[in-house]
């Protein structure tokens, strides 16, 4: 492992890791394989079950690394917990590591009242269809609106310098991603654009969970900034930074016209197609 592997793995050895060396064959334009085959890196994805208080919530598909900061965020973001402060502790387990079997399990202690809510949640979902979509059980739990944010007194100066400036290195601080690919980022930027933290993630949700996360854990979330994200704008995304008051999403590629719908009804100014020298801002 070089240097700058070292750097972008934070994990010890006898854990699951984040990427996994596998063997490949490069081959031609002809069809032909070139001789020899390589070694390449590809990000690891594992199931990782959320418990609250004891009782399984959910179970995502995610990178194995910064997974506390994931579970907090997922509570957050999620409306389970409605500040840092009501999750108690947080403690993750890993089994399995080195085997096809790997798997993490992040149990998450919070504070009596929001587990009766959350378990009165799962009893008015039992026994209906699953729909699929983001994790909930109906269609009756699917939330398409969103409640009108206070806006932000910083926004106002934020322009496409600005925003355009975290762009300009984010893929430089996509460490895991400089080697295997296929990894999305979430990342947060200062008003003037200085890109501060970047968390990375097989899943652009699950990137932007880690994000959240990682700015409640330092007590950063209601400072002003901004997130930025290497994906599309999808509906999650918005619903998650609405959820949390989140006043700017700036992505790399297009929303979708749901994701463009509830950031109008929350108040979030949403840029996408943000490749230097231009942006696209949505109103």
């Amino acid at each position: 492992m070089d240097i700058s592997l070292t750097a972008a793995v934070n994990t010890p050895r006898s854990q699951i890791q984040p990427l996994a060396a596998v063997q490949a064959l490069r081959m031609g334009s002809g069809g032909s394989a070139v001789p020899g085959s390589r070694e390449v890196w590809v990000a690891s994805e594992v199931p990782v079950a959320l418990v609250f208080n004891g009782i399984s919530h959910a179970v995502m598909m995610a990178t194995p690394q910064d997974l506390e900061d994931f579970a907090l965020g997922f509570a957050l973001s999620e409306g389970i917990i409605d500040s840092p402060d009501e999750c108690r502790g947080i403690e993750v387990r890993q089994h399995g590591a080195g085997t096809p079997e790997a798997a993490c399990v992040a149990e998450i202690e919070i504070a009596p009242r929001h587990f009766e809510r959350l378990k009165q949640q799962r009893r008015t979902l039992a026994g209906r269809t699953g729909c699929g979509l983001c994790g909930i059980e109906s269609l009756q739990a699917l939330d398409l609106r969103a409640a009108p944010m206070p806006a932000p007194a910083w926004r106002d100066a934020v322009g496409v310098a600005e925003v355009l400036r975290p762009f300009g290195v984010l893929r430089e601080r996509q460490r895991l991603n400089a080697h295997a690919g296929a990894l999305h980022a979430a990342g947060w930027a200062l008003p003037d654009g200085q890109l501060q933290d970047v968390l990375e993630d097989v899943g652009r949700h699950n990137a932007l969970d880690k994000l959240l996360g990682r700015l409640a854990r330092t007590g950063r979330l209601q400072q002003p900034g901004f997130v930025v994200m290497s994906s599309r704008t999808s509906y999650e995304l918005v619903r998650k930074c609405a959820r949390l008051n989140i006043g700017l999403l700036a992505t790399v590629s297009a929303p979708t016209g749901l994701a463009l719908q509830l950031a109008r009804e929350a108040g979030i100014h949403l840029w996408a197609q943000c490749r230097p020298p231009e942006a696209l801002r949505y109103v």
